[in-house]
């Protein structure tokens, strides 16, 4: 299995070894030996920290940074000349 990060998709690939699809006996096999890919489109900013796979789950750690709020101030025009008169600003 591989998870890669391409572009701004995440891409997880499964397929199996050869050594794993010859050499053993199954009485009951519920899940299909057969490769896949899935993917995933990563919004901005989201940091894929790690990944763990344990008892046949993968866990995908993502991390979101915290976004910090932007203020900017907005010149506002009064009267018919256009000249910038600041009525208001917020800060």
């Amino acid at each position: 299995m591989s998870v890669a990060i391409e572009d701004s998709q995440l891409v997880i690939r499964g397929r199996q070894k050869e050594e794993e699809r010859g050499e053993q006996v199954y009485l009951y096999r519920s899940i299909a030996a057969r490769q896949f890919q899935r993917s995933f489109v990563l919004a901005e900013g989201i940091e894929v920290m790690g990944a763990s796979l344990q008892n046949g789950l993968l866990a995908i750690d993502l991390k979101r940074p915290r976004a910090e709020p932007r203020v900017r101030s907005v010149k506002i025009r009064c009267g018919e000349e256009g000249t910038p008169q600041f009525i208001g600003v917020q800060e």
